[in-house]
């Protein structure tokens, strides 16, 4: 095992993309914004967001003393918008509970809204380097390949991923650093070790991976739908949304009608919307994004 991470951390230091968030003078802010904006979005869509983000907000006492339906217009096309919601409700929870410092401790950061068991440990380990092990869905591939010898893991986290990523762990006092194997898993799963088309002649642990020995089988587990978008409510939503989002106040129902022609569709977007407390209404059929 000691070889195993050492290979991967030394891939890592040669491969490594330059990601802001990762760089030395990064806050755990920083940190942890990327983490909300990167959950099922590129890194290359998230870039140019977080760095604006931080501009504008570079503490969380400074997002919280904005409005929330500010985090919502400053999130634009990221998709999944409740993120910007969450993450304006961590900053108030930061500020009240924390003194404006973002938490050091894994169950303080499990407990601030939106922060589910993965973006706690990928921030207690990227921001303050604790020694906890980071499941997401690139290092699950990587070591149900590598260890388990399967092409693709579950859909959701078992029990067998969080004993193997206990089992590849670094001790504290060993040569690798247990936040150094954890972003560097996840960087060989991004950029070799991908969900599909595998570079398995670039990869460094490829000699000793257990699903290429095996002659690389196909997954065999249950069926995985590809995600749709176009037509989809989620569709809807977002186009609604861009409305509100460019307008400098409220908008009228006309407005919104114009957005989108199927009308049933477009009504139940909006009530998902408002429903979500991504949108308000006002007076008059008037909408505009929370104050």
């Amino acid at each position: 095992m000691d070889e195993l991470q050492s290979r991967v951390v030394a891939w890592y230091d040669e491969n490594a993309r330059d990601l802001p968030w990762r760089r030395p003078g990064a806050s755990p802010w920083s940190v942890l914004v990327s983490e909300f904006m990167l959950q099922q979005t590129p890194v290359s869509r998230v870039l140019p967001v977080h760095a604006t983000w931080l501009r504008r907000w570079p503490t969380p006492r400074a997002l919280a003393a904005d409005s929330s339906g500010e985090a919502v217009r400053a999130w634009g096309r990221l998709g999944y918008p409740r993120r910007a919601l969450r993450l304006h409700a961590a900053a108030v929870a930061i500020g009240e509970r924390h003194d404006g410092e973002v938490p050091t401790d894994l169950e303080d950061l499990r407990a601030l809204p939106g922060v589910g068991e993965y973006t706690a440990a990928a921030v207690a380990s990227f921001a303050f380097s604790a020694r906890h092990p980071v499941l997401d869905t690139n290092v699950r591939r990587v070591l149900a390949r590598v260890v388990g010898g399967e092409e693709l893991p579950a859909r959701s986290v078992t029990t067998a991923d969080r004993q193997r990523a206990l089992d590849l762990l670094p001790a504290e006092d060993g040569d690798v650093r247990p936040a150094a194997w954890a972003v560097a898993v996840m960087e060989l799963g991004a950029l070799v070790c991908t969900a599909t088309a595998p570079g398995c002649g670039r990869c460094p642990v490829a000699d000793v991976c257990r699903w290429r020995a095996a002659g690389s089988p196909p997954y065999a587990g249950p069926p995985r739908r590809a995600q749709t978008y176009a037509g989809t409510d989620r569709q809807c939503r977002g186009r609604l949304l861009a409305v509100l989002r460019d307008a400098p106040g409220s908008v009228t129902r006309s407005q919104l009608d114009r957005a989108w022609t199927d009308r049933p569709q477009r009504e139940r977007a909006l009530a998902s919307l408002l429903d979500d407390g991504l949108v308000v209404e006002q007076v008059d059929q008037r909408y505009a994004l929370p104050g």
